[in-house]
């Protein structure tokens, strides 16, 4: 267990690029990763709630991360999501992640079930004993059904095990509760979900941000980040402004659950970088829906363009 391992900048929370049969697509997988590092983010976060993991078969995740750290090869560190409702196969995908040379393990509540904050306190210290490799929490109610109260993040951070926290709560109070609760112990690392709240999040102190967005437009979430820290708010500020028009134009094109990845699955596909097929039950736009995402697609990669060229 490596107690200094820390992560911080843009980590984006890789899309899976799959093949029409819903197998992994090796070759884009390749084209992303590569797009993204040369862009100079700091990390790959895989089987994330972007990269579908919940929909994905454990074969084709055990797949994911053999390509993905060997295709990474140590360039940047490589964090694996391990997210499930069973133990066992979050056991596994732990195993591997650390067998294929993965930096750390990331784990969402268990989904479906009702949990009590003592039993998911009770839940993460058995996974952190049970892993090798550092573990991060991930509070994501939206979608794993329970939250991570900040009482139990607070008694699960004195795990030697435990390194942080990625709060995709998308909730100002929870952010700010975060920042004041371990504004005392710098080491333990917080991360933000939600693109919209990064330059927010570096602002209350934490560590970087696991952005979606940068799988498609890395240069714009870097250079927030980098921006940040060299004391240049007005220019992250900007950043943070296109991030937002991004959002706004591109994750909410359709009035659907699933837009946001849609969307983005959409910019990769529009960025020749994969097919941009999703994971059963969700699916791309129709032919309908696609037909007019192209053009805000186009004028939003103008507008990066011209701002990252000034």
């Amino acid at each position: 267990m490596n107690q200094k391992l820390t992560f911080t900048g843009i980590i984006p929370p890789l899309v899976t690029p799959l093949l029409p049969d819903f197998t992994l697509d090796s070759f884009s997988l390749e084209k992303i990763l590569n797009h993204v590092i040369d862009a100079g983010v700091h990390g790959v976060f895989i089987l994330g709630t972007t990269g579908e993991s919940p929909s994905l078969q454990q074969k084709i995740k055990i797949q994911m991360i053999r390509e993905t750290c060997k295709l990474v090869n140590h360039r940047v560190p490589v964090l694996v999501g391990i997210t499930d409702c069973s133990m066992g196969n979050s056991l596994e995908l732990a195993e591997m992640a650390k067998n294929y040379g993965a930096d750390a393990v990331v784990a969402a509540p268990p989904f479906y079930m009702n949990i009590s904050q003592e039993d998911l306190e009770m839940y993460y210290r058995d996974l952190a004993n049970r892993t090798e490799l550092p573990l991060l929490l991930y509070n994501i109610p939206s979608h794993a059904k329970t939250t991570l109260e900040i009482e139990t993040v607070q008694r699960l951070s004195s795990h030697p095990n435990i390194l942080g926290v990625k709060d995709s709560t998308d909730s100002k109070e929870y952010l700010s509760q975060l920042s004041e609760t371990f504004r005392p112990h710098t080491d333990f690392i917080l991360l933000i979900g939600p693109e919209e709240r990064l330059f927010e999040a570096l602002q209350h102190g934490f560590s970087g941000g696991v952005s979606g967005g940068a799988n498609a437009f890395p240069e714009v979430y870097v250079k927030c980040y980098e921006s940040f820290i060299q004391g240049k708010k007005e220019e992250a500020q900007e950043y943070q402004n296109l991030i937002w028009e991004i959002s706004q134009e591109l994750y909410h094109h359709v009035s659907h659950p699933s837009s946001y990845l849609k969307g983005l699955k959409e910019c990769i596909k529009l960025s020749h970088l994969s097919g941009g097929i999703l994971s059963p039950p969700q699916r791309s736009f129709t032919e309908e829906e696609r037909q007019t995402f192209p053009k805000k697609f186009e004028r939003i990669k103008s507008k990066i363009h011209k701002f990252l060229e000034e």
